[in-house]
């Protein structure tokens, strides 16, 4: 995680739109290929299938997702799946950014962050 950037969804944060939907089609069902997800977001927005392959690239090359080589009719085909799901990937994004802060501002930030949750655990 690079960045971190606040919008309306929790993994816009870390992720493109683009790849936040892919993500969302994955989840939930498993193991894919590159055709079947483009498949189904082409019915939610305008997308082209290199698009898809070029994300579900980018996603294996920073670890979020896995893949498979098959070989089958037309050549090879890779297919994706969550390295981790929903929850185990929300975790993680918090993990690093806390991780980021404490690096970044030491014990200012652990300071913070005891001062913060041990309010909340009075209430």
């Amino acid at each position: 995680m690079k960045k971190i950037k606040f919008k309306s969804t929790e993994f816009d944060t870390i992720l493109s739109p683009l790849e936040s939907d892919v993500l969302e089609v994955i989840w939930p069902n498993k193991k894919k290929k590159v055709r079947e997800i483009y498949t189904v977001l082409k019915q939610k927005r305008k997308v082209v299938l290199c698009s898809i392959a070029v994300i579900l690239d980018r996603l294996y090359e920073r670890g979020i997702v896995n893949r498979e080589v098959e070989k089958g009719k037309g050549g090879i085909h890779y297919i994706y799946y969550p390295k981790q799901n929903r929850e185990e990937f929300r975790e993680s994004v918090v993990e690093s950014a806390v991780n980021k802060l404490i690096d970044k501002f030491g014990q200012t930030a652990v300071t913070y962050f005891d001062e913060r949750f041990s309010k909340g655990s009075k209430k």
